[in-house]
């Protein structure tokens, strides 16, 4: 197993040093689930080297802090930060270290904890600031592109073998895109928006991110073509283009307070294809264009930066991590075009190197689902790119990233037909974009998913990118490990072999993120799949965030293979920072040649109403990878517990205590290894159009304070192997197939 997928504990000697500070209270650590948290956090060994630092704010609000970092029997090293973060510039030593914190001027030190530099911490060094501006000033336009983006009379037979397809593609889409984009002006949107939203301010702030996407992308495939072609039809369209976008108003609907996509799209797009023009804009359109990107992107600075970044603080805002990257983006493109660059830059580009999403610990990993996975890649992909080739530091090389192309293998492997958990989890993935993803990498399982996926990648994308791609210096293949655990967000993937396309996969969730933005309450939640096709899956389709479709079905537990009480009762998603503190954990994980198994405690998602909520799962390879699930809960008062499971064909109930599903030529039998719980259909909420679902449950009661068991065997291929349970003592084991199980 990577390390990527897994955390470390320090000797318990080690550990041992610092219990007796752990008793007092410690301001770094905030019990407001929203803040920042503490990190390293204790006994961890780090992904990367070096590692990031970062606390809560202190409640006296000082203008700096003093860091201090200790290796174990060394000598201390103090800096003083002015934000409540801190990552160095260079990769520490390898050993173990302690770290700790305090208002600079103080002496309210926070409590010491302890963290490890392995050679299993991958080096990610970012430079100071003022070693980035220079390095990046230095480098002539287009200071975006690499230095094989050459014009196309210079290429080679190989270059031209692999690439003239792609060119010849784009420049058809431009020269059609002439007439089929139309012009844009303010007068498109007559709608004035503020609060509460109307469904027709909605559907105008999706006109207007919909219209800027296109007209942007226009701009920039007609600037790359002139680049690489330099056909005046190009030029024309790109300055054309870009005219209309300067010429937008910066507080009229594109503005960052009615559509913050669009004026971002804006000025990063004027940028870029600034960037790609080079000397071939003349002064006057250049001017127009900077004092666009000027007035926008001081916009956008103005909101990330209040409050000495508020994201520094409170990280979970999605619309404003992003608008982060492009702030990093623009800045860096107009160094020295523009003097406020300067600031935008120091601000944001080491800030986002640090965490580039708040959605995973360092190790990768996307709580917010594979399907928001797939779209951030996306972004990312078109972002990083031209930051990489600009500032010399490459993203794709940060262990996050290689820990979040990893779990995107693990939860969306070759062949699967949906995605995991989450909003829009019941879609297809296109996998085009995480090959595009992976083909940016030097890794071993990242030339695995690319051999073992197809599509092409989006033409200007790939156009703009390094050639050759980095992953065809790889040349040893290796799929990802068979079984995986992200720990900060709580996910577990177990598959039978995940290098064969007749794979059966399951996956476990207990998530630290509970039901928080475009998660479910789906802790303790299970999928499975064979062969790549969904047997037990999530029920409903996600029409809009926040829709009542969205509120009072697709979101709750009872439209996952989740258990619920009382007639579909079940975890409490409501709220805010509820939704954090409503949560999921895994409490224990075992990877091993002949089984995989995970523990997760969901008791504090169901916000009290129920006393115990912990399920167990063993996968079993030596029994046909059947995977045995039990579930211990309880309740102060009676309950009526249901155990339930969705699918995409209609169940056959064969008696009280087994059902079976067949579907893609896959099947499914499920079998209630406790007498007490059996089995019955219910109706839910019609699926979407041409998708069939079925929904049912395995019903057990429980008296008041009483700990009911479930004991479920599911059986992929209905293979139907024997079963025994014998006790003895206090030990219960069960044997599947000849595989044996101890419940403790």
């Amino acid at each position: 197993m990577q390390f990527s997928r897994k955390s470390f504990v320090l000797a318990a000697a080690f550990v041992s040093l610092f219990a007796s500070a752990a008793a007092r209270a410690d301001w770094v650590q905030s019990n407001d689930p929203l803040v920042v948290q503490a990190k390293p956090e204790m006994n961890q060994m780090q992904a990367q080297n070096p590692p990031g630092f970062t606390w809560a704010r202190h409640s006296t609000g000082p203008s700096s802090y003093e860091l201090e970092i200790t290796p174990v029997g060394g000598t201390p090293t103090r800096v003083t930060v002015a934000r409540n973060w801190y990552l160095p510039t260079k990769a520490l030593a390898l050993g173990n270290y302690t770290w700790r914190v305090r208002p600079a001027g103080s002496n309210d030190w926070s409590n010491p904890r302890t963290f490890s530099i392995t050679s299993r911490s991958n080096v990610f060094e970012v430079p100071d600031n003022a070693t980035l501006r220079n390095r990046i000033l230095s480098k002539a336009r287009p200071r975006s592109m690499p230095a094989s983006f050459t014009p196309f009379s210079t290429w080679n037979y190989a270059k031209r073998t692999a690439l003239e397809s792609y060119l010849s593609r784009l420049g058809n889409e431009v020269k059609a895109q002439i007439t089929a984009v139309p012009s844009l002006s303010d007068s498109r949107w007559s709608i004035v928006i503020s609060a509460p939203l109307t469904a027709a301010m909605a559907n105008q702030q999706t006109d207007v991110r919909q219209r800027i996407n296109e007209a942007s992308r226009q701009m920039e495939a007609a600037a790359t073509m002139w680049r690489l072609k330099g056909e005046q039809i190009y030029l024309t369209e790109a300055l054309r283009r870009g005219d209309e976008l300067a010429a937008l108003n910066p507080s009229g609907p594109t503005s960052y307070h009615n559509q913050d996509q669009a004026t971002r799209q804006i000025a990063w797009g004027l940028s870029k294809t600034m960037d790609l023009l080079g000397s071939s804009l003349d002064g006057t359109r250049k001017q127009r264009w900077l004092a666009s990107i000027k007035t926008r992107t001081t916009e956008i600075y103005n909101n990330l930066a209040g409050d000495n970044g508020r994201l520094d603080q409170y990280p979970f805002d999605s619309h404003g991590n992003t608008s982060l990257v492009f702030l990093v983006l623009i800045s860096t493109l107009t160094l020295g075009d523009i003097p406020e660059a300067q600031t935008w830059f120091d601000f944001s580009f080491r800030a986002y190197a640090l965490s580039p999403n708040p959605w995973s610990g360092p190790e990768g990993g996307y709580a917010n689902g594979t399907a928001y996975g797939e779209y951030a890649a996306g972004y990312l992909l078109a972002l990083w790119d031209p930051l990489t080739q600009a500032s010399g530091v490459n993203f794709f090389g940060k262990p996050w990233t290689l820990g979040f192309l990893d779990f995107a293998m693990e939860f969306i492997p070759p062949g699967a037909r949906t995605h995991a958990f989450g909003d829009a989890s019941e879609t297809k993935p296109d996998q085009r974009v995480f090959r595009a993803f992976a083909s940016r990498m030097w890794s071993p399982r990242a030339a695995w998913y690319v051999k073992n996926t197809t599509g092409m990648e989006d033409a200007m994308s790939l156009l703009q990118a390094e050639y050759p791609l980095p992953v065809s210096y790889t040349k040893y293949l290796e799929p990802p490990s068979n079984s995986a655990y992200y720990p900060s967000i709580g996910w577990v993937a177990m598959h039978s072999n995940l290098g064969s396309t007749s794979r059966i996969s399951t996956f476990f969730k207990s998530s630290p993120y509970g039901s928080f933005n475009h998660s479910h309450g789906d802790q303790n939640g299970l999928l499975l799949s064979v062969a790549g096709q969904p047997l037990l899956v999530k029920a409903g389709y996600y029409d809009w965030y926040g829709s009542p479709y969205w509120n009072d079905w697709y979101h709750q537990t009872r439209s996952q293979n989740a258990v619920t009480f009382d007639g579909g009762k079940g975890q409490m998603v409501n709220g805010y920072r509820e939704q954090l503190q409503r949560n999921g954990k895994i409490t224990a994980f075992t990877a091993q040649p002949t089984y995989d198994y995970a523990e997760g405690d969901a008791t504090p998602s169901y916000g009290g109403q129920l006393t115990m909520a912990k399920r167990q799962v063993w996968h079993l390879r030596n029994a046909g990878n059947a995977v045995l699930v039990r579930d211990r809960l309880s309740s102060t008062v009676a309950r009526t517990y249901e155990w339930n499971v969705h699918t995409p064909a209609i169940m056959q109930k064969k008696d009280a205590l087994n059902v079976e599903v067949s579907a893609g030529g896959q099947s499914l039998c499920m079998r209630s290894l406790t007498p007490t719980a059996t089995f019955d259909k219910w109706i839910g909420p019609g699926a979407k159009a041409n998708v069939v679902e079925d929904h049912g449950a395995f019903y057990q009661r429980g008296n008041a304070n009483q700990t009911v068991e479930y004991l479920v065997l599911l059986d992929p291929g209905c293979k139907k192997p024997a079963v025994n349970i014998t006790t003895s003592g206090s030990v219960r084991t069960v044997t599947v197939g000849g595989q044996s199980v101890t419940l403790n």
